[in-house]
């Protein structure tokens, strides 16, 4: 029986897929002037020709055809561009061009059916979300205000890995949990005042639940859905992953709302704003705009924004620094001489730290939290570099090819924080790993506070070795934030002049 229905669905979906690609390919015979494209198959494109990871792909595809290249995903138009003047054209000239993102089924039901500020298209309520976050979350007044909080809570996880150290020999540590878990508590710290990672936490099932729903998200935001190729499949949920979609949405609704709600009948007593305290407060004054939804929305898009990328960057920061011990000495060198020996670094301190910035900025290229930028898609007919571009177009920017480019980069794949030194890291569109435009990463200023925090707290409290004389294996995992193959593991003892301080 079960074949049989296989076989039913195969008849009836087919015969639908050849008729969706004679549709879409007579609607390209009007664009002349295409950019270059490697050979495809009917109906499949270039999909046969995809591995992971896929960001090394599209690298090969355009060694081979240039910097602007035109593939096709089944019927879906894709445009790969490579180079800081065809990033540059598109988010300048073409910027509001660009400013969709394409929709998907994931995107209908893990962003609250396009409301959230980096799935809603460009229109009036992204400026709005956008002008939200800007003000009440990452403008500096805001970041200034809850500069207390991430210092807290990086104080708080410092003094957890010394208590772990024990008698103050070295111990074993599983960075990349570690990097998780501190990301995490920090955004729902600020978000709602309560941990829901590792010690400190005041309920476990309930933080267990949100883990749960929060893994399950991230699992199924980041597995290859068939029906985003084939809008045709989402009709009969071919692969099952619609239903996945709905119910991870509506247990992961359901979890925020009871939070907010929470939040809501004890904030008018606490003086301790939150970000649900101040969008509550301006429910009240707007309620036609703050909706439950939108709250959620926001809230969501910070959960998922603010942590795997962060925790991934620490993550590949530290491995590099592993593996160059001297880099990590001039480092703690730099904070010796900067911060005072009583107390622990903080975020005022940043500024002083150049070379720890240096780092930063270098891990970022090497390994961009996100090494093709999110897709945007084209509203309108346009041109980049001379080519036609077709309305509907999706836009794929492979960063991580252009923070690696040897045409770019002296010694590209070479640990180098001092090549920051004498460059300007944003010049001409060279290092990009928030992205840029109008739909550039708002938290960016938000994720270099606190990576440079965390590491430099882990540098300043304690001595770093590897777990073995081997070096720490950089292979990259696939996945939107292409985390390592290997989680990170290091070995580490307190320092003498910081054991008691972090303690207090």
């Amino acid at each position: 029986m079960e074949e049989t229905n296989w076989y039913t669905r195969a008849l009836i979906i087919f015969p639908l897929l050849l008729l969706f690609f004679k549709l879409f390919t007579s609607k390209q015979e009007r664009y002349k002037n295409l950019p270059p494209s490697p050979p495809g198959l009917p109906i499949l494109g270039h999909l046969h020709l995809l591995k992971d990871p896929l960001h090394q792909t599209l690298q090969a595809f355009s060694d081979n055809y240039g910097p602007i290249i035109f593939l096709r995903f089944g019927p879906r138009k894709v445009l790969v561009v490579t180079s800081p003047s065809a990033v540059e054209e598109c988010f300048t000239k073409n910027d509001i061009v660009f400013a969709n993102r394409p929709r998907s089924p994931a995107g209908k039901h893990l962003s609250y059916d396009y409301t959230t500020i980096a799935a809603a298209s460009y229109g009036d309520l992204w400026r709005n979300l956008r002008r939200i976050t800007t003000l009440e979350i990452f403008s500096n007044s805001r970041l200034e205000r809850t500069s207390g909080i991430r210092g807290e809570e990086v104080k708080f996880w410092v003094n957890q890995l010394m208590k772990n150290c024990g008698d103050g020999g070295y111990s074993k540590v599983n960075l990349k949990n570690k990097f998780f878990g501190l990301s995490f508590n920090v955004i729902t710290m600020m978000i709602m005042g309560k941990r829901f990672y590792g010690e400190g936490v005041e309920d476990v099932e309930e933080a267990k639940l949100f883990q749960n729903l929060m893994r399950e998200h991230f699992e199924l935001a980041n597995t290859s859905n068939p029906a985003d190729i084939f809008p045709v499949l989402r009709w009969v949920d071919f692969f099952g992953m619609e239903k996945k979609f709905v119910a991870n949405a509506e247990n992961m609704d359901k979890f925020l709302q009871d939070l907010v709600d929470k939040r809501r009948r004890i904030s008018a007593s606490t003086k301790t704003k939150t970000l649900i305290d101040n969008l509550l407060s301006l429910q009240e004054t707007e309620p036609e705009f703050y909706t439950n939804n939108i709250i959620n929305g926001i809230i969501m898009t910070l959960l998922i924004a603010g942590t795997e990328t962060s925790s991934a960057t620490m993550e590949w920061a530290m491995s590099l620094l592993l593996n160059h011990p001297d880099v990590m000495t001039k480092v703690q060198a730099e904070i010796n001489a900067h911060v005072e020996q009583d107390r622990l670094i903080n975020e005022q301190d940043l500024p002083k730290l150049n070379y720890l910035s240096n780092v930063i900025n270098e891990a970022l290229r090497l390994y961009s939290p996100v090494p093709l930028l999110l897709p945007h898609e084209a509203s309108k007919d346009c041109t980049v570099g001379k080519y036609d571009v077709p309305r509907g177009t999706m836009l794929m920017v492979n960063a991580l090819a252009i923070h690696r480019d040897p045409k770019l980069w002296e010694n590209p794949t070479m640990f180098m924080p001092e090549r920051f030194e004498v460059d300007t890291a944003e010049d001409g569109y060279r290092l990009i790993p928030f992205g840029c435009g109008r739909r550039g990463c708002p938290g960016a200023n938000l994720a270099k506070k606190m990576v440079g925090l965390a590491l430099g707290a882990l540098i300043q409290s304690f001595e770093w070795k590897r777990i073995d004389e081997n070096e720490v294996d950089m292979a990259e995992s696939s996945g939107l934030t292409m985390p390592k193959l290997k989680p990170l593991e290091a070995i580490c003892k307190p320092r003498p002049s910081m054991s008691t301080q972090c303690l207090i």
